[in-house]
């Protein structure tokens, strides 16, 4: 009643203009403006107060909202304002078509872009938890983190195209089609990058870890996203599809947290028998004597063509391959130079002919 009272008092105000009266055009342009002036202060003022007191918290996750917030440009207020404002005049089909994908673009533009920001975030939290030491780790977070945001905004067009319109079956269908073609051609390399992951999450073994795989062995150097790098003993570089990795048996001994060692000693069939009993208390001893070493047994096992033998187990706490051969040698060494103390001798291949005359 006041609107028409006012339009009536003010007769200029019912020339017809475009379509629409001048009143109608003023309408337009006071909520045009009065929409720009609030997003304007929403982010000269709220804004930069909400800025002040996310840096008093100690989380990250309100700092990431406030910037993806801060980061909304001029024109997209511009946007905003003229797609509301025009529900208050009437308008061309065409510019009101317009005004709307204008609108859905840029606000499904931004908030990508802060799902971006929070999905950056999380991959890097994840990097500094791992360290600089493992670096290939660190690779399949970021491949990961990059993979998400290609399929983040693929899944943004195809919501763009159907709230436009557009019959996105259709387009799921032909990229459905073409998908499986390109899956058959790139069969093999897609297989490799899928067990990457693979090797990622399930962790079979990492970098440093000394593994078996069929005939080949060595140390894992690095896990890339198609092959798996191994330095071979002899020292060549043993490259290794990830997709047969994944298929294949894998013996880790980067894993082994306890190693079992069994050997024997053999002595000579002139040891008196006296010395023979003393021998597995003898080598107990020297065992116990090196550091995380755990004796589980010494038996005399058998007697064989040449010599009595002697059956060894012990445990080391590590699987360190060099750490239990550097133990090893200093047991042996330790063995015989006890057995040369106590005129012990160590066995080796012999026959004794027996004459008879």
């Amino acid at each position: 009643m006041f609107t028409q009272d006012l339009i009536n008092s003010y007769p200029f105000l019912q020339i017809e203009f475009l379509g629409n009266l001048i009143f109608d055009w003023i309408v337009f342009l006071l909520v045009f403006f009065a929409i720009i002036a609030v997003l304007k202060i929403f982010k000269t003022v709220i804004i930069a107060r909400m800025k002040s007191l996310a840096k008093k918290t100690k989380t990250e996750i309100d700092d990431i909202a406030i910037n993806s917030l801060n980061s909304i440009h001029f024109p997209f207020y511009i946007f905003v304002s003229f797609y509301f404002a025009l529900n208050f005049i009437e308008a061309h089909f065409l510019i009101q078509q317009w005004s709307y994908y204008i609108f859905l673009i840029s606000v499904v533009y931004y908030a990508i872009k802060a799902i971006q920001e929070f999905i950056t975030f999380g991959a890097g939290k994840m990097i500094r938890k791992k360290g600089e030491g493992d670096k290939n780790d660190i690779e399949f977070i970021k491949i990961l983190s990059l993979f998400i945001k290609i399929f983040l905004w693929l899944g943004a067009i195809v919501l763009i195209l159907s709230n436009i319109g557009y019959d996105v079956t259709s387009l799921i269908a032909g990229l459905g089609i073409g998908g499986i073609a390109i899956a058959l051609a790139l069969q093999n390399i897609l297989g490799d990058i899928f067990s990457s992951f693979s090797i990622y999450f399930d962790k079979p073994f990492k970098v440093g870890d000394f593994i078996i795989v069929g005939d080949y062995m060595g140390i894992v150097k690095k896990v890339g996203i198609k092959t798996t790098r191994i330095q071979a003993l002899q020292g060549e570089e043993i490259i290794m599809s990830n997709n047969e990795l994944t298929k294949s048996k894998v013996r880790n001994f980067g894993a082994m947290e306890r190693r079992r060692i069994v050997f024997n000693v053999g002595v000579t069939y002139d040891t008196p028998s006296e010395k023979l009993k003393k021998i597995p208390e003898m080598i107990k001893k020297i065992i116990k004597t090196q550091k995380e070493t755990d004796v589980d047994r010494v038996h005399f096992r058998s007697l064989d063509d040449s010599s009595l033998v002697y059956e060894i187990v012990y445990f080391i706490g590590s699987g360190d391959y060099t750490k239990y051969m550097d133990i090893q040698q200093e047991i042996n060494l330790n063995i015989i130079e006890e057995f040369e103390k106590n005129k012990i001798e160590i066995a080796y291949p012999t026959q004794t002919v027996f004459i008879k005359k």
